[in-house]
């Protein structure tokens, strides 16, 4: 099957009676329930809004921006157990973009009362990287269905493929440094990525040692999956995962030690806390990091 996108600004390609050209005006995302982070280079002002492709022999969906793993929230409902000194009345937060040494984190699930952090883990989202462009194919599908684009772009001989290698390569080496950090003052960090990208890092690494999910285990994965629901791809926690800092690869040393007090990730949580943060099911939580953007 071509390469393809499956999902744009959060609706299935396949759906009818969709107007596009309205979708791709508002650049609408309804995981962030704001503009789409996912920007051109080129044309800052346009954003992309691929949300999933079909990849591969099968045309299997892939994801491709951390955003779409924010659908019903129910990845941090799924951490809730892992705040091991949370108590019935305390309230739930999700902050986003946590410095720590080697990195920022994010975000963390905050178990808290009166706005005072009880507990809280650490949650980092991780979907494949494209290599290529998804442009030409994004225009060819508005073009499609009605929508005037530039002829120039859906001319474009340029495709999209991923970048299976690094992209797991490269979360690998940022969580140990992190796990390290989570580990040394006895918290939980959490990888959320798609049980695709779970099977190539299987393939390609050694994760013999990893272990159904045990909660005095400080690193933890959840591999979620998409299935067809109601015409629509929906996101299903699928298998979890568990080991600690020295069952993750270690690679490129930091400079900086990862080591750091409680009260001081405490501190900074709690400057940032507040009514907006609160874990609702209405409301999406603060945008982190935007994904890479396209040329």
């Amino acid at each position: 099957m071509k390469n393809k996108v499956l999902e744009l600004f959060g609706l299935p390609t396949s759906r009818p009676k969709i107007d596009w050209a309205s979708v791709a005006r508002d650049q609408h995302c309804p995981y962030l329930d704001r503009k789409c982070l996912k920007n051109r280079k080129s044309e800052p002002d346009i954003s992309i809004g691929t949300c999933t492709v079909g990849y591969g022999k099968e045309g299997q969906g892939v994801l491709i921006c951390p955003f779409r793993l924010l659908e019903r929230q129910q990845i941090f409902t799924d951490c809730v157990h892992l705040l091991t000194l949370h108590e019935p009345g305390n309230e739930f937060h999700v902050v986003s973009e946590i410095s720590i040494p080697g990195g920022s984190i994010d975000y963390v699930l905050v178990s808290a009362r009166n706005n005072r952090v009880k507990d809280f883990v650490g949650i980092e989202l991780q979907t494949l990287d494209t290599t290529g462009t998804l442009w030409p194919e994004r225009q060819r599908f508005l073009q499609s269905h009605g929508v005037t684009v530039r002829l120039a772009d859906v001319d474009s001989g340029k495709g999209f493929g991923m970048n299976w290698k690094m992209t797991a390569k490269t979360i690998l080496v940022q969580l140990h440094h992190k796990i390290e950090t989570l580990e040394h003052i006895s918290k939980h960090l959490v990888l959320v990525l798609q049980d695709r990208l779970l099977a190539y890092m299987k393939a390609q690494f050694s994760f013999d040692h990893l272990q159904q999910a045990r909660i005095g285990d400080s690193m933890h994965i959840h591999a979620y999956k998409l299935t067809e629901a109601n015409g629509s791809q929906r996101l299903d926690l699928g298998e979890r995962l568990s080991t600690d800092s020295s069952g993750i690869a270690t690679c490129l040393g930091l400079q900086a030690s990862p080591h750091v007090e409680l009260t001081d990730i405490i501190e900074l949580l709690e400057s940032k806390i507040g009514a907006h943060t609160r874990l609702t099911p209405a409301a999406p939580p603060p945008a982190g990091k935007p994904p890479p953007s396209e040329p």
